[in-house]
């Protein structure tokens, strides 16, 4: 796939600008001067905006039209990864740090092969799981030690600053997590 042809829903990158300035869809129409039923369309991919109306939204959102389509997801649904694609940061020779989604997704999700930087602590905004594909890992979190085996998962809410080592050479492990970017909603809290 030609990832410069591919179709962009910048929809999901204004909605998103919007709710992190704290924006109803009333004031953004009241700044860029379009309504908002059209800014409703835009947000849920029903309409595409003009080059011009995107400007317009950009600048009622503090931000540029560039920048907004940078931050858009990508249309397709489907994406294969090879497993020789996706090399990561921070491998090495004794640690494989590999990319399993490609691009700027709401989903996040890294395959850890050895072991990596044991004292280095994690904090992410939102929910992650880790998965113990093959060997044994030993995670720190909330002040207690987790001791995982082959098959076990554990499941992190967003916040909870936690570290993890692999006790076994050659542990492999897969980490999944709603991206930092993403604003989940946790309805416990309503």
């Amino acid at each position: 796939m030609d990832e410069q042809k591919e179709t962009l829903r910048v929809g999901s990158a204004v909605r998103r600008r919007r709710r992190h300035l704290e924006l109803t869809l009333a004031v953004v129409a009241e700044r860029s001067g379009l309504s908002v039923p059209f800014l409703s369309q835009v947000e849920n991919e029903r309409a595409r905006p003009s080059r011009r109306s995107l400007q317009r939204v950009a600048d009622a959102l503090l931000t540029t039209d560039v920048e907004l389509l940078a931050a858009a997801d990508p249309a397709c649904t489907v994406d294969l990864m090879r497993s020789d694609e996706g090399e990561g940061e921070g491998s090495s020779p004794d640690v494989r740090v590999r990319n399993l989604v490609r691009g700027h997704h709401q989903l996040h999700a890294v395959e850890f092969t050895g072991d990596h930087d044991e004292g280095r602590e994690f904090q992410h905004r939102n929910d992650e799981l880790m998965y113990v594909v093959e060997g044994a890992v030993e995670v720190e979190a909330e002040g207690r030690a987790y001791r995982l085996g082959r098959g076990d998962s554990l499941h992190l809410t967003g916040g909870v600053r936690h570290r993890w080592r692999a006790t076994v050479p050659e542990s492999q492990v897969l980490v999944v997590a709603v991206a930092d970017h993403i604003e989940a909603l946790d309805d416990s809290r309503r």
